[in-house]
């Protein structure tokens, strides 16, 4: 879907009923807030990333019901005509607060709070968990990996393991928390991600021999390029790259087999033929472990596919989008009274939250504070929510560049616990603060 095309019916059909019966009822227009959060980690994590904000952001004023979205919905008896006359004047005129994208969050962090009438608030539920319970759970894994990794570069290659589009967001998301590169054009097309690719294996099982194919790919690409080497024989591939290309070659690729001792094995002939700049890349199902058991070896770049873009085993953040305010009654002056839910296993915290974290004098956090009260910043606080929608119009747009500083600060100002890549509690621990009610 291009981002200019309607958003609407990327939603369940119930925020829909739900809105039918509040305008019956004379309850679409009380003012609500809505907020963001998940309860916990997935299991073991020690902090989750905030990513996906820009393309909410542009989903949001996307989020209009066009003629064919409503001739949809009427005939398939979704809403009834009164319904309908409101969708098509519906835009989206409240307000939205949320976590910086690149920023680290904990368990209950409220990372984005949605006020407007409980009518206009109340359709945006599903496109806003849509949109972070994936692109957070991506960065969360790909912040891992990068941590991992070390400071040698990364480069997100999963686009054949998931869906098109999901391929797309997954991308964004890695760049975000620290990949350097992705394979997929359509990322570098729409969110100016810097792409890389050379060739797989295919195109030197083309050719009449090994030989011919680093051949043509270098006339094509460069001695700069990146060479595959183990589509056959590891060394017999490096010799011949080494002897074609010279030793200014820019890389070999290992994509099979035992990754660490073959990659000393490759470092080592490289050498000796006096390829010294040569870079070894691996590839081949790694994650966040399989990188960390690769830091002692001579390993220049990392490709991850597979476990990037399904979240290395938490494919969805668990966030959870809950009224926690609604006015008494209509209009902007109407008292406005926490409400939460007591569910069993499910409660619910009533209020508008502010969060602030908490620094010591190292700069190191170690709390992150809720509460309903307005913040009150002491000089080590950081607050943490910034405007992202005012009165309906966008106002928290920035560069993928800046959403990934941020993450490097945030990263920094976290606990050493937060890096450690076994399973153990969130790194900062969430303090509840009681403020009482907080009129909006």
């Amino acid at each position: 879907m291009e981002l200019g095309d309607s958003t609407a019916l990327l939603t369940d059909q119930y925020e829909l009923t739900m809105l039918q019966a509040a305008l019956k009822s004379g309850t679409a227009d009380r003012r609500a807030v809505f907020e963001v959060f998940a309860r916990q980690l997935p299991a073991g994590r020690r902090y989750g990333v905030v990513a996906g904000t820009g393309r909410l952001l542009d989903a949001i004023d996307a989020f209009t019901f066009d003629t064919p979205a409503l001739d949809f919905l009427t005939s398939r008896g979704v809403v009834d005509e009164p319904t309908a006359e409101w969708l098509e004047k519906f835009r989206f005129n409240g307000d939205i607060w949320g976590y910086a994208e690149g920023d680290c969050y904990f368990p209950e962090s409220p990372i984005l709070a949605v006020e407007g009438t409980f009518a206009e608030a109340v359709l945006l539920e599903t496109v806003v968990l849509s949109i972070l319970n994936h692109d957070c759970a991506i960065a969360s894994a790909a912040s891992r990996m990068a941590q991992a990794a070390q400071g040698r570069p990364l480069i997100e290659m999963g686009s054949r393991r998931t869906h098109e589009m999901a391929a797309v967001a997954a991308a964004r998301a890695a760049y975000i928390a620290g990949f350097a590169t992705t394979s997929n054009l359509e990322a570098g097309r729409r969110y100016s991600v810097p792409t890389a690719g050379t060739s797989a294996h295919a195109f030197t099982l083309l050719h009449d021999s090994e030989r011919h194919a680093f051949q043509a790919q270098l006339a094509s690409l460069g001695e700069g390029t990146t060479l595959l080497v183990d589509t056959y024989d590891v060394e017999r591939a490096v010799r011949t790259a080494v002897e074609i290309a010279g030793p200014s070659l820019g890389a070999v690729r290992i994509d099979s087999g035992d990754l660490g001792l073959t990659a000393r094995r490759v470092r080592d002939q490289l050498d000796s033929l006096g390829a010294h700049g040569t870079r070894v890349v691996v590839t081949g199902d790694l994650d966040e472990y399989g990188i960390a058991a690769l830091a002692a070896a001579p390993v220049d770049g990392y490709g991850v596919g597979t476990s990037l873009v399904t979240g290395s085993g938490a494919p969805t953040a668990s966030l959870v989008y809950k009224l926690v305010a609604r006015a008494d009654g209509p209009g902007k002056n109407a008292p406005m009274r926490p409400v939460a839910k007591r569910s069993t296993g499910k409660p619910t915290r009533g209020g508008r939250k502010s969060a602030l974290r908490r620094l010591d004098a190292h700069g190191t956090a170690y709390a992150e504070v809720i509460t309903t009260a307005v913040p009150e910043p002491g000089p080590r606080d950081r607050v943490l929510q910034v405007p992202l929608v005012r009165g309906g119009e966008v106002v928290g747009r920035e560069s993928l560049d800046r959403a990934r500083e941020r993450h490097v600060r945030s990263m920094r100002e976290l606990p050493p616990t937060a890096l450690q890549l076994s399973k153990g509690a969130p790194a900062v621990p969430t303090e509840f603060v009681d403020g009482g009610p907080r009129l909006l």
